[in-house]
This record gives C-alpha cells, structure tokens and sequence, in this order.
C-alpha cells in the first residue's frame, strides 16, 4: 500500500496521534505531551515552521483547542487542520488517534491558516444578524459555517475570531451566508 506522503511536520499531542498517522501517512510528527508545552518543543515547532513548516492536528476539545491557540500564538503561520469530534471518538474519549483513515485525510487537505495581521470590517453583530448568536438555532448554524469552512466546532466568540483570521471582510460573511442558509 502506497502511503500519502504529507510535507509538513504534523503537530499532535500524543503517541497515540503519531503512531495512527503514521499507519495511514508518511509523515513526520511532532508531539507536545498534552497540555504541558515547554518552551523548548515551541521552539522545535518553530525552526520546523521555517524548514518544512508546520500543520497543528489537535484534538476537538478543550485541552486540544488550549494547545492549538497557544502554538498559533507563539509561532505565526502554521496551518491548522481540524477533525470533527463526531469523527474522532468512542464511546469515551475524543481524539486524532480515534478517527479513520478517510477523515483525517479530509482534515489534512483542508488546512487554513490564521493571519494575526489580517484585518475586517466584520462586526459580532454580522454573527447576530445572521442567527449565529442567541437563538435557539445558532449552535446549529455555527456548525453549518465550521464545517463548511473545515475551521472546527466554534463557539460564537471563537468563530467570529476565525473568520477575522481568516480575512473575511462584512461583504465576504454575508455572501457565505446567503450560499449557506439561501
């Protein structure tokens, strides 16, 4: 079996990331022990970004999503690459090292990365206007938008946040939505 080869350094969090991507992938990992990143693997990731560069493959949870924003932080222009939690779990846990072969190259080839620099005239209120915000719906809605945008399960803070990093402008968010929601 002829395997992928991915370019870029894989940043996970754990051994059992590593060792399921590397069943599927040949690729090279680089793994932050979970929650505890030490200076000295932000600075790995860092000289890595600028030989090879960098794709950061969390886990959908809170500790996962706590890894991703301090790395993104840290050292500018990783990609990111998201896996939907109903596509990486079992019964009791959610993970990288839970999801098949199909879904984590689908996450792998839909990269994004984040422009800190980037700036938009899109407001909170946009999110507000289009039912992303306060309504019995928006959880649904936000989905609707992630998934399309292959950016993560978000909250309204965390999509608004997205979407500026991202580069969408107020007039790119509507056209989104008006494809999305008619």
């Amino acid at each position: 079996m002829i395997k992928l080869k991915i370019k870029e350094v894989i940043v996970v969090e754990g051994k059992n990331d590593t060792n399921v991507l590397q069943s599927y992938f040949e690729c090279d990992t680089i793994e932050t022990h979970g929650t505890h990143l030490s200076e000295k693997t932000l600075e790995l990731i860092a000289q890595v970004n600028q030989s090879r560069g960098v794709i950061i493959f969390t886990d959908p949870d809170y500790p996962g999503t706590m890894i991703r924003n301090k790395i993104n932080e840290k050292v500018k222009g990783c990609k990111n690459a998201f896996i939907d939690k109903e596509k990486s779990k079992t019964t009791k846990k959610v993970g990288v090292e839970h999801a098949n072969k199909k879904d984590l190259e689908e996450a792998l080839s839909n990269c994004v990365t984040f422009d800190e620099e980037k700036t938009s005239d899109l407001t909170i209120s946009d999110l507000l206007e289009y039912g992303l915000i306060s309504t019995s719906e928006s959880k649904i809605r936000r989905k609707k938008v992630t998934d399309y945008l292959k950016v993560g399960e978000s909250n309204a803070k965390t999509l608004y946040k997205r979407l500026i990093l991202l580069g969408y402008t107020r007039c790119q968010f509507e056209e989104l939505m008006k494809n999305l929601f008619g």
